[in-house]
């Protein structure tokens, strides 16, 4: 069973995140400082996944995921309430895979955790793991990224995804694009649709600090050029 470790000082945050954990299939343990971290790696049962707080009593969270990557091959995502853009990049620079704000829901966690799974080759139930793989989740209008950031999509912007999704790297023409976007307005054209995507590559790209996957395909349209999937 993939073994998830929680590294978080505030009890309740800590709590909530084993036991939905466990509820989603993993075997999922909490330490509240980076001393029992450092205790707990040192018994040798090495976690597949260490969700690390920043702002810890006893050490500081960049410097520790720099330790924890020198120390085991594991995913880290990043937990912390440091939501502006040059923490994000010191998270990524000293070793994180993902880094969430500490208001993400325990769903998008777990999705981060499956994404991250998939990532770096643990497979679970069975299933192959599929790299780079992006989830267009329809029921919370979110795209994920491979890494598990989620992207909040408008109507708009869910309807135009899923169908270059379904077409499987395949380019969707351009006028059925257009059709199917102009049953959710009373005027939409080419220029309207252009307009679209430019919007959703910048909102992808700020996002997740990856290349969007939607590719213009000259004389035909637009298609979805990275490993992808629906949820509904």
């Amino acid at each position: 069973m993939t073994r998830i470790l929680i590294v978080e000082d505030e009890a309740a945050l800590r709590g909530d995140l084993v036991d939905f954990l466990t509820l989603s299939g993993y075997e999922a343990s909490g330490v509240a400082s980076a001393a029992r971290l450092r205790s707990e790696l040192a018994c040798g049962t090495m976690p597949q996944v260490v969700i690390l707080d920043v702002g810890l009593p006893d050490a500081g969270g960049f410097d520790l995921a720099r330790e924890i990557r020198s120390r085991i091959d594991c995913g880290i995502i990043m937990l912390t309430a440091l939501g502006d853009a040059e923490s994000r990049i010191r998270g990524f620079e000293s070793g994180a895979d993902v880094y969430l704000v500490k208001h993400a829901p325990l769903r998008e966690i777990a999705a981060a955790v499956q994404n991250l799974l998939r990532r770096v080759g643990v497979a679970e139930d069975g299933e192959e793991p599929a790299a780079d793989e992006w989830v267009l989740d329809l029921r919370r209008w979110h795209l994920l990224t491979p890494d598990g950031n989620a992207i909040k999509l408008t109507a708009t912007e869910l309807t135009f995804l899923q169908a270059i999704v379904q077409k499987g790297g395949e380019a969707c023409s351009r006028d059925d694009l257009t059709r199917l976007l102009a049953r959710r307005q009373t005027q939409f054209d080419n220029r309207h649709l252009d307009a679209v995507v430019s919007r959703l590559r910048r909102k992808i790209a700020s996002q997740s600090q990856r290349e969007p996957p939607i590719k213009s395909v000259y004389g035909v349209g637009y298609a979805f050029t990275d490993a992808g999937r629906i949820e509904t």
